[in-house]
């Protein structure tokens, strides 16, 4: 009788895995794409005196993916490092065409447009033109470009530039499912006999509040010093782990009080993990490069090197809480500024069920993003100085799904149009969305976002702003959908009180995780 009984049993569960597997294991699918670094010289047009100004190095950082073999989408940003406008930040939306024509040379030319400014440049309403043509060779692991460039700031800016273009690409893709499986739980019995038997890869994500002390000579356009004063950031930081310990990251904060709304920074640098106590607890050493400025902070050319140490304590399940202590300088010392920060960080492991050591996770589950990349516009911005008029922006948000319906949100915008082109937004925040209507077509969602804003003479007095809003998403397709809504932009100590408009596109996947 046990034997008959432990039968029906084993029979029973290997026909549940046996369903999961034909039936309900979602398809895995490749996207191709690359991520790339370039630099540029811009010729500066002469001051109000017709004296010359040096030429503003910028670096760009991108993410494309291949819609095809040859044609390639993505988003990029760019950022002052040399010259005098340390704080111009531009945001904008990749085309291109990359065709290989001999062994491991290839064309690549397209275009990046998008909106930005600050440090008191010539940037109009922000708009902004970059075409390129480029010549690349391809090595085993990453290829490297060199060719022409034009950057126009075209709505009523005064930088017009033609310069060399050099650069890096390295490929970098990504395994996803479609994003009506957010939410899916398999046993990862279920998925050792499919696609997804792979080996995982872990990233972290941390919203975090840091502090800048700034000594010595670091002072304000102004002239006045910054010694003695606090400017409180907001932000985020993602990391990717390319062995056990060792991990490449990115992060972007914005100040939201201390000093004018305006200041932001960009980097991207290398740590080591050192795990201890189980590894409950983690110590962090991160060495990173990027650019900052804004705000009325004199940050130079923009160019910055940020040392940091943090240490990490388990609070439940994947999710830690984290103190780090650095030193933000620019190499020269022209600004120097000590660092304190706390924050709450996220780690998952992901596209795939399998530890290095080759042995399995328990359980796996699949987990929905959004990016959504599209126009915003405040009506009737208040300025500080100059008369009223509506604000464009172009806008990039990710929305990281905790469930079926709620999200949580980061959200970056630079002005474009409306006279302001060195405005820009770094915000987070959280969202609720509605199952799907209408035969599975329409969503609708609700969000409340906060965080560091200012620049282009709109007045958000220190930097911090409330936004909330509400609005639905119309399925195009399995990734993409039609989105838009309206709400409210309040800055906390400043004139900006308008009701916001936003439409765009919502890029939607759904990601593997195990633990």
């Amino acid at each position: 009788m046990r034997k008959i009984v432990a039968f029906l049993i084993i029979y029973t569960f290997s026909l549940t895995i046996y369903a999961q597997v034909n039936e309900k294991v979602p398809k895995k699918r490749l996207q191709n794409g690359f991520a790339s670094m370039d630099y540029i010289s811009i010729k500066m047009p002469n001051d109000i005196y017709g004296n010359p100004e040096v030429n503003m190095g910028l670096t760009g950082i991108h993410y494309n993916l291949f819609i095809n073999k040859s044609v390639y989408t993505g988003l990029g940003f760019y950022g002052s490092v040399n010259g005098k406008r340390g704080g111009l930040f531009t945001l904008g939306v990749n085309l291109g065409i990359k065709k290989q024509f001999a062994n491991n040379i290839f064309f690549d030319t397209g275009f990046h447009f998008g909106g930005g400014g600050g440090a008191a440049a010539p940037d109009g309403g922000g708009a902004m033109f970059l075409p390129h043509i480029n010549i690349g060779y391809r090595f085993k692991n990453f290829s490297t470009t060199f060719g022409y460039s034009n950057m126009n700031f075209f709505d009523k800016g005064n930088i017009t530039s033609d310069q060399i273009r050099v650069g890096i690409q390295i490929p970098l893709s990504y395994n996803y499912a479609a994003f009506k499986y957010k939410e899916k739980l398999f046993h990862v019995a279920a998925l050792k006999n499919t696609e997804w038997n792979l080996f995982s890869k872990q990233i972290s994500v941390k919203l975090y509040v840091d502090n800048l002390r700034p000594y010595g000579d670091s002072q304000l356009t102004n002239f006045s010093s910054l010694r003695g004063k606090t400017i409180h950031l907001a932000g985020i930081e993602i990391a990717s782990y390319f062995t056990d310990n060792w991990f490449v990251y990115f992060r972007a904060d914005g100040a939201f009080h201390g000093i004018p709304g305006g200041y932001m920074d960009l980097f991207l640098g290398v740590g080591h993990r050192f795990s201890m106590n189980k590894n409950n607890t983690n110590i962090l050493t991160k060495f990173a490069i990027g650019a900052g400025g804004g705000g009325g902070v004199d940050s130079g050319g923009g160019f910055f090197i940020y040392p940091d140490i943090a240490i990490e304590q388990r609070l439940f399940n994947d999710v830690y809480v984290s103190i780090n202590k650095g030193y933000l300088l620019n190499p020269n010392q022209h600004f120097t500024s000590s660092t304190f920060g706390f924050g709450l960080k996220y780690y998952t492991n992901q596209q795939g069920i399998k530890k290095k050591n080759n042995k399995y996770y328990n359980a796996s589950k699949f987990k929905g993003i959004e990016i959504f990349i599209g126009q915003e516009m405040y009506i009737n911005a208040k300025r500080v100085s100059n008369s009223t008029e509506h604000l464009h922006q172009i806008a990039l948000q990710m929305n990281f799904f905790l469930n079926k319906h709620i999200y949580i949100a980061g959200h970056t915008s630079f002005a474009d149009f409306g006279n302001a082109g060195a405005y820009a937004e770094g915000i987070v925040g959280i969202g609720y969305q509605t199952k799907p209507f209408f035969n599975n077509k329409v969503e609708v969602f609700g969000q409340f976002l906060a965080g560091a804003a200012g620049g282009g003479g709109i007045s958000t007095g220190q930097g911090l702003i409330l936004k909330p809003s509400i609005g639905f998403n119309y399925m195009l397709n399995n990734k993409l959908s039609f989105k838009t809504s309206v709400g409210k932009v309040k800055a906390r100590g400043g004139d900006l009180n308008s009701t916001s408009l936003n439409i765009g596109l919502n890029y939607r996947i759904s990601f593997l995780t195990a633990n």
